[in-house]
């Protein structure tokens, strides 16, 4: 009997963002794997948090295979390191507080893809020059103010701090 272990793939890493304008207003997701896709979407009326789970869902939804999810959002990232919805399960989707979870619409499906998959979470801090937190940042951002969502591949970033071309709207390295 054949003891060779069957080698598992390498994560794909995945940068997520939300933004808003106004809590609720007009918001913006966006996801972006470094040298490979990105896709960006918008909702007329939300919040910054919805609009942070709704990145990492469409992002969780568009990629095959295993994911680790970086985002900036300690919202996101507590519910999964903090184990919250395992908390949200067994008390029937209320919190802490014995309240109903808000945005259980979008946490139901994305708990549902975390635990199927095996999808991991590590947190950035925003606005700290990582190249891709600022590509999503930027996109979400765009998304939100525009109302209008895109895809395509990622621009080729290294890791340095960016400043933000203003023709295009896309970040440029500094040299």
């Amino acid at each position: 009997m054949d003891q060779t272990p069957v080698p598992v793939p390498p994560a794909t890493v995945v940068y997520t963002d939300g933004a808003c304008s106004g809590n609720p207003g007009p918001g913006g997701w966006a996801w972006a794997v470094p040298r490979g896709r990105y896709a960006s979407g918008a909702r007329a009326r939300t919040t910054n948090q919805r609009m942070e789970i709704m990145a990492v869902l469409e992002a969780a939804k568009a990629l095959d295979g295993p994911l680790e999810v970086v985002s900036d959002s300690t919202y996101v990232i507590n519910c999964f390191r903090d184990r919250w919805w395992e908390g949200w399960l067994q008390k029937d989707w209320t919190n802490s507080q014995k309240r109903p979870v808000v945005n259980r619409d979008l946490w139901e499906p994305l708990i549902e893809l975390v635990r199927q998959r095996g999808i991991t979470f590590r947190w950035v801090k925003g606005h700290s020059g990582d190249p891709m937190n600022e590509l999503v940042d930027q996109l979400a951002g765009e998304a939100g103010r525009t109302q209008q969502g895109r895809q395509g591949v990622a621009p080729e970033l290294e890791h340095k701090k960016l400043r933000r071309n203003e023709s295009s709207g896309w970040p440029n390295q500094r040299r």
